[in-house]
């Protein structure tokens, strides 16, 4: 499937790409734009989760995708019960997959935890998703994966103009 070849390209240090292996591959236009911002990247693509995942820190696009998903919820019970969820997976100390937050945005989860609005995250979002900006995303720009990923797009345009 995707996720592993994807895994497998990770592996690989093959200076030809094996990307023709994959099915469903991201387009040679998507895969150029990832590199013009993180939003480009995080619009409807598992390969970055995947390269978080290979550099230890995948609890932080799951954490955002978590805060997307609870931003949606419209219904006051769906919403508490989504905030708690969140709450025991990354914000606690010692969670499953804990993300890094100081303590005055924590404390004011903590605070919301008992009437959540769907702003209750977004301070610890909008956080997150800097520590992404502008750690994780320069280096998946300058990964093998993507160098690997770039390649094959030209390879797919070059091959489709012939």
């Amino acid at each position: 499937n995707w996720r592993s070849r994807i895994v497998f390209l990770l592996k690989t240090n093959s200076s030809k790409p094996m990307l023709h292996l994959i099915g469903n591959r991201p387009s040679a236009d998507a895969v150029n734009q990832w590199a013009e911002s993180l939003d480009k990247l995080l619009n409807g693509t598992t390969v970055f989760s995947i390269f978080l995942k290979s550099e230890f820190c995948k609890e932080n696009i799951e954490f955002w995708t978590a805060c997307e998903d609870f931003k949606m919820l419209t219904s006051r019970k769906a919403r508490a019960s989504k905030a708690s969820n969140i709450y025991e997976e990354f914000i606690k100390s010692e969670a499953p997959q804990e993300i890094n937050l100081d303590l005055h945005i924590r404390n004011d989860i903590i605070e919301n935890l008992q009437e959540p609005a769907t702003t209750s995250f977004l301070a610890a979002q909008v956080k997150i998703y800097s520590l992404m900006e502008n750690n994780s995303y320069p280096r998946f720009i300058h990964s093998n994966l993507y160098k690997k990923l770039c390649a094959a797009a030209r390879q797919e345009v070059k091959y489709n103009k012939s």
